[in-house]
C-alpha cells in the first residue's frame, strides 16, 4: 500500500535492532483516516474467507483490527496483556515474546468472546518474527476456532515471521513489506 510506504519513510523511523518506530500514525498516535484506509485493503483482501472475527493483541494491534472489522462488518476480540478482574476464572492464555517489549508477554482472551464456531482473522500492526501472531494462533486453537487468514500492516520480511507462519496454510496479506533495515536504511520490497 502505497500511502503506508509513504507515511513509513516520511515519518518512521529505524531505532537498529529492527526496531521501526511508527509512533506518530499507528502505535500511540494513531491517524484515524490512515488506519481505516489500510482497514478497508485488508478487508477486501479477505473478505471472501467467511470472517466471524477479528482477533488482534494489545494494544497495537487493535487500531488496524478495528478498521479492517469495521469494513468486514464483524467484531475485534483484543488479546489481554493482563487479566482484569472483570474476566472469568476458565481463560485461554499464552506466552509470546515482545521484541519491542524485550521480554515474555502474556495474552490472554475471554471464552466468552471467541469460541468453536468462529472464523477467525488475525490481524497485527506488524509481522515479523512472527511470535506474537502465533500465540495469537494458540489462542484461536484452544478456543477451537479456525483460523482463516493472517494480515499485518508492516511486515519486515528480514525476520522471518511469514516462513514460521507457513505451515499454518492460510492467506498471509501485509500492506507493506520491508526487506532491509540496515545501515539505517528503510528499504521496501515488491
Amino acid at each position: 500500500m502505497n500511502q503506508l510506504s509513504e507515511r513509513i519513510l516520511r515519518e518512521g523511523k529505524n531505532l537498529g535492532n529492527g526496531i521501526l518506530k511508527v509512533d506518530g500514525f499507528i502505535n500511540h498516535q494513531v491517524d484515524p483516516g490512515l488506519m481505516d484506509e489500510c482497514g478497508r485493503e485488508l478487508a477486501q483482501r479477505f473478505a471472501r474467507l467467511g470472517v466471524t472475527k477479528v482477533l488482534t493483541a494489545e494494544i497495537s494491534g487493535i487500531a488496524p483490527a478495528l478498521t479492517t472489522a469495521r469494513h468486514l462488518g464483524v467484531p475485534v476480540v483484543y488479546a489481554r496483556k493482563a487479566k482484569p478482574i472483570t474476566m472469568p476464572d476458565q481463560i485461554f492464555l499464552t506466552l509470546a515474546p515482545s521484541h519491542t517489549k524485550g521480554r515474555t508477554v502474556e495474552l490472554i482472551v475471554s471464552p466468552d468472546y471467541l469460541g468453536g464456531d468462529e472464523r477467525v482473522l488475525i490481524l497485527d500492526d506488524f509481522l515479523a518474527s512472527g511470535q506474537t501472531i502465533l500465540g495469537l494462533v494458540r489462542l484461536a486453537q484452544a478456543a477451537g476456532a479456525t483460523v482463516v487468514g493472517i494480515g499485518a500492516l508492516i511486515e519486515k520480511e528480514f525476520e522471518g515471521g511469514r516462513a514460521r507462519l507457513a505451515d499454518l496454510g492460510v492467506p498471509i496479506e501485509t500492506l507493506s513489506v520491508i526487506i532491509d533495515m540496515s545501515d539505517g536504511r528503510i528499504v521496501f520490497g515488491d
